[in-house]
């Protein structure tokens, strides 16, 4: 999901919680999950990639996610806030109701008539950024945190509606095209 990025948008505020669910869009971590990660929790792997090593907080699950280039970049941006650099956090996290609720406001201000929430954020990452793009369900519930295959299999359901519905609209394109080439041809 791309939140209005040519739209420039005035307030600390709203950037914060702009950036904290593109975060979250690009991690999959639950909000309470990027309210509690500290610098200990990121971690260079083995292959020298910067990764999120936590629990999740709903599940005691252990989290190991790699950080696609978007959430670094937001990481970095951040270092020298000054939440960051006297606290034990990585991101200067608003409350839960407070992110909802200027969620809403950046909608509006960008004309998206969904519901934009915290977990919207996640769901995102595991349909939109993950499963769309071919990452395996099991990989997928892992880096949620998920302890269950089927909790995961939830969103593969929803990306499976959604390869159906442009399947159709690409059937209805195809069978207008074919329409189009029938005219031409008794035209002649």
């Amino acid at each position: 999901m791309r939140l209005c990025p040519q739209k420039k948008i005035d307030g600390d505020r709203l950037n914060v919680v702009r950036d904290m669910f593109l975060f979250c869009c690009f991690t999959g971590l639950a909000y309470i999950d990027v309210q509690k990660l500290n610098e200990d929790n990121i971690a260079k792997h083995i292959d020298g990639s910067q990764w999120i090593h936590a629990t999740r907080t709903k599940t005691k699950s252990k989290l190991g996610i790699p950080l696609l280039p978007t959430a670094q970049a937001i990481l970095q941006k951040y270092q020298d806030h000054p939440k960051v650099v006297n606290g034990d956090c990585v991101l200067p996290v608003l409350s839960n109701q407070k992110s909802n609720a200027y969620l809403k406001e950046i909608a509006d201000l960008c004309g998206i008539n969904k519901n934009l929430t915290t977990h919207l954020a996640r769901h995102t990452f595991a349909t939109t950024v993950t499963l769309s793009n071919g990452v395996p369900i099991e990989t997928v519930g892992r880096m949620l945190g998920h302890k269950n295959l089927r909790t995961t299999q939830h969103y593969a359901k929803i990306v499976d509606r959604k390869v159906g519905d442009d399947m159709m609209l690409l059937q209805k394109k195809l069978a207008d095209e074919r329409q189009k080439k029938n005219k031409k041809v008794k035209g002649k």
